[in-house]
């Protein structure tokens, strides 16, 4: 008896208990003693007597995402096991039972139900989930796709390479539908066939006759937002087409309807530039519309209905008779015009201009515009090999300086990147325009030389304007410089001096009128303005948009070619003469070589931005005066209820451009709201967090109760009809009602009939001296609750005559009712567009509107009490 007692006293423990061992590490997880939960947790993984099983019992029990943490604690636990199992490699699957492994397998695959993508990598690792029978994962994915965690049965299925083994529409619908096409494209990758059906897919949501009903038959379970329908717009979907087709290197007859709808947009484009822009030369304009509409027939069925329209029946019989059209295709009239026409105007003939065009233009475009100081017999053409030698030879020589250039044919979006079609070289005394169209010459391998042996060549100075776009059409001419990359040595590109100016030029007039910023509307853009602004004119750019792959080339794109590239080097020239001028560095190079002025302005204002964002967050109450957004145009009622809680807000018109909100975010510092797909291209434009989107299906209420969450915007009672609702101001004037009175009396809008009579006799300087009396610049004491929030104008600006404000906005005594005069001991005018505010009971309604984001003190509630408290305009 006492033998056995003592062999049990002597017994081992069984090992840490995994409670125990979660609870300290959740305990230094949320004292955020990071490098003690490490220590702890490599310790704690020795003591456990089966850690494979205890490690699924600590991940069941941990918490999901924390504010504030970039992880959750059982992501963190997963990668010190990791750690700790490359010490321990005795410890696997193998070791156990075929039946506990597989137990286990089967608690870690439940574990990726609910957890984050960051899980899966891992548990797959450590549990070998990969060995698992595909039916029970592929079971495990639909239940996934089942609890709507599109997302996760995604991730987990390329993990696991079980694309093939479930069904790439159900998977790949809700994750566009999400907004997560990158993830789509991660799910096709690699299989020929998925990639080919997700862009027949896609394309088939192009087709002009698609409803998108389909998808709701086709997946019941799918809830369709107006943000879900702004992913399956066809402009969207053309876009993306056409990035996967180059990515994934897929047959052009694959996609009929984006590539469809993309000719059918550019020839709306080409459209506008010629005959409403008119600035595309009749000769370019036939050029593209020829490629464009290519043998498509129904694009050139809409070509004549388009000429028909924008131009004249008889242009719309002629490209009519050009595509053979039939009959009954035709609009109205056209074939009539047809059997009309003349032999010699049944043809579509370039302009006879072209052909008689002499290298010295006429007298007023060189007056308007730069002009190379180079006859014709300066510029060589360099086709062949013996060509390109000369050209190498006086290009390449040591300390020289060359203007570099490149025009390609535009695709108008049809396609992604271009090959180049020629090059300009231009040192001082001529230019060297280098034909990569001709047979044989792109590819020869002197030519591959030679393009890599300029941009290497240190001592030789290449100057460019923004080439980033110029070796993007390098690439994608020559693919040996993917294999073997190109070394940029010596290259200037003149874009970041030019960012340079301009930035120089904001800071000195930031007081002063606005200057013109590159890519911002204006006469000139890019290159163009850079060369008015240093060489005092600027280029003609109507070549710009010309077929550079049709020879011969017409003297006037042979002249715009040259230009391009040789006002480099007149631009150059004085820059680097007197760099001080412009607010440049002597070294010209530094601009270039150190972080680029674009770059550093936009981390300023990410920085600036993230500033903002956070002093926004930092107070919890007061201040919706200090949050200044702009609305785009599908916001308009947010706007109206942000104004009305005192937010200083700007609302795009319905016909404004949606850059418009960029340029008054960037120029006014202001947060941009928006609802619509321009979310991508406006957010690049801001700092991180200071553009925010909005789900249209919301009410206006909502959205504006979400906006000012986000921010952190608790306005108060005195906020509410700080500004006025119709223009923004915040700026009122008060007005007693005995004054508003004499002003509606004045102005026909009241009549006493007791006194009419007295009234017709009064005399107008007496009239004009009650006016005079109201006009006084004190201000009534009676101000309503908003009085600190506003500024308060006085009445001696109102005109005595027209009774309007200095701006000219009239008061809008229309909207007085004369039954509310008893009631009403004050009014108030908004001093930007006349609207008339008086006190009433609307103050209550917007009071308890938003009462759960309100800041409210016990003075408020005091106040609020009050039955007459709001202004209300009628």
């Amino acid at each position: 008896m006492i033998s056995a007692t003592s062999s049990f006293s002597t017994v081992e423990p069984v090992g840490l208990d995994p409670a125990v061992l979660r609870d300290q590490l959740f305990e230094l997880w949320n004292r955020k003693e990071l490098q003690t939960l490490n220590f702890v947790a490599i310790q704690g993984f020795s003591k456990l007597s089966e850690p494979l099983e205890a490690l699924l019992t600590i991940l069941e029990s941990c918490p999901g995402k924390q504010k504030g943490r970039s992880h959750t604690l059982g992501h963190h636990i997963l990668l010190e096991f990791q750690t700790w199992m490359k010490e321990h490699p005795q410890l696997t699957l193998s070791s156990l039972s075929e039946q506990q492994a597989l137990e286990l397998q089967h608690r870690a695959l439940r574990l990726l139900t609910d957890t984050q993508a960051s899980f899966v990598e891992s548990l797959i690792n450590i549990y070998h989930l990969g060995s698992l029978d595909p039916a029970l994962l592929r079971l495990h994915i639909v239940k996934l796709q089942a609890l709507k965690c599109y997302k996760e049965a995604a991730v987990l299925c390329v993990k696991l390479k079980l694309q093939k083994e479930v069904n790439m529409e159900e998977m790949c619908v809700p994750l566009i539908l999400q907004d997560k096409m990158s993830l789509a494209e991660s799910f096709v990758a690699g299989h020929k066939d998925l990639e080919q059906r997700l862009v027949t897919l896609l394309d088939s949501w192009c087709h002009p006759y698609f409803n998108v009903e389909q998808i709701s038959v086709r997946f019941p379970r799918l809830s369709l937002s107006k943000h879900s329908m702004g992913q399956i717009q066809p402009k969207l979907l053309a876009k993306h087409i056409l990035r996967l087709v180059e990515k994934f290197n897929i047959d052009h007859g694959l996609y009929p309807n984006a590539l469809h709808k993309r000719r059918l947009d550019s020839l709306r484009f080409l459209m506008y530039k010629r005959f409403v822009e008119k600035s595309m030369t009749e000769d370019n304009w036939i050029d593209h519309v020829q490629c464009v509409v290519a043998d498509d027939h129904e694009l050139q069925i809409k070509l004549v209905e388009m000429l028909l329209q924008y131009c004249s029946i008889q242009k719309a019989a002629q490209w009519s008779l050009r595509y053979n059209i039939p009959r009954n295709r035709l609009p109205i009239g056209v074939w009539e015009t047809q059997q009309s026409l003349p032999p010699d105007l049944q043809q579509i003939c370039p302009s006879d201009s072209a052909q008689a065009e002499e290298w010295i233009p006429s007298q007023p475009h060189c007056q308007r515009f730069y002009q190379v100081p180079l006859t014709k017999d300066k510029v060589h053409f360099v086709d062949t090999v013996e060509a390109l030698q000369r050209c190498r030879h006086i290009v390449l020589k040591d300390g020289g300086v060359v203007g570099v250039d490149m025009e390609w044919q535009p695709s108008f979006g049809c396609i992604l990147t271009q090959r180049v079609a020629l090059i300009q070289l231009a040192v001082y005394d001529q230019v060297f325009l280098l034909d990569l169209c001709e047979n044989g010459f792109c590819q020869h391998p002197d030519t591959v030389s030679f393009i890599r042996s300029l941009f290497s060549k240190r001592n030789v100075l290449k100057l460019g304007y923004g080439m980033t776009g110029d070796l993007k059409c390098l690439l994608a001419t020559w693919h040996q410089f993917l294999e073997e990359p190109l070394k940029m040595e010596g290259v200037l590109d003149l874009l970041r001096i030019h960012q340079k100016i301009q930035s120089g030029k904001v800071n000195r007039t930031h007081n002063g009128p606005k200057d013109v910023l590159v890519g911002e509307d204006s006469a000139e853009k890019g290159l163009s303005l850079m060369i008015r602004q240093v060489l005092g004119r600027p280029l003609d750019k109507t070549e710009q948009m010309s077929n550079w792959e049709k020879r011969p080339l017409r003297i006037s794109q042979i002249r715009y070619a040259v230009a391009d590239a040789y006002c480099l080097l007149d631009v150059y020239s004085i820059l680097s003469s007197n760099p001080a001028h412009f607010g440049l560095p002597a070294d010209l190079s530094s601009v270039s070589s150190s972080q680029s002025g674009k770059s550093g302005d936009k981390m300023r204002k990410e920085k600036q931005a993230k500033e903002k964002k956070w002093n926004l967050g930092k107070e919890e109450c007061q201040g919706a005066q200090r949050l200044r957004v702009v609305c785009d145009n599908m916001l308009q009622g947010l706007g109206r209820y942000l104004r009305c809680l005192g937010v200083d807000v700007v609302m795009l018109e319905n016909t404004d451009d949606h850059r418009e909100a960029g340029r008054l975010a960037q120029a006014e510092g202001r947060v941009i709201l928006t609802c619509g797909q321009p979310f991508q291209s406006l957010r690049s434009q801001v700092g991180e967090g200071l553009c925010l989107y909005l789900d249209c299906s919301e009410k206006a209420r909502d959205q504006a109760v979400r906006v000012l969450k986000h921010f952190n915007i608790q306005p108060t009672p005195s906020d509410i009809f700080s500004r006025c609702q119709a223009c923004n101001s915040d700026q009122y004037a008060a007005v007693p009602r005995e004054d508003m009175v004499r002003m509606l009396k004045r102005k026909g809008f009241l009549q006493d009939q007791d006194n009419a009579e007295h009234a017709q006799q009064t005399s107008r300087q007496q009239e004009e001296e009650k006016l005079g009396d109201i006009l006084t610049p004190c201000l009534t004491p009676q101000l309503p609750r908003y009085a600190l929030h506003c500024r308060w104008a006085p009445l001696s600006g109102l005109d005595p005559d027209t009774l309007t404000f200095p701006g000219g906005a009239p008061i809008q005594l229309q909207a007085v009712p004369p039954a509310l005069l008893p009631r009403i001991p004050h009014f108030y005018v908004c001093t930007r567009c006349g609207k008339v505010f008086w006190e009433g009971s609307h103050f209550g309604r917007v009071l308890s509107m938003f009462e759960e984001v309100l800041h409210i003190t016990d003075k408020d509630t005091d106040f609020a009490e009050v039955p007459v408290t709001a202004a209300q305009q009628n």
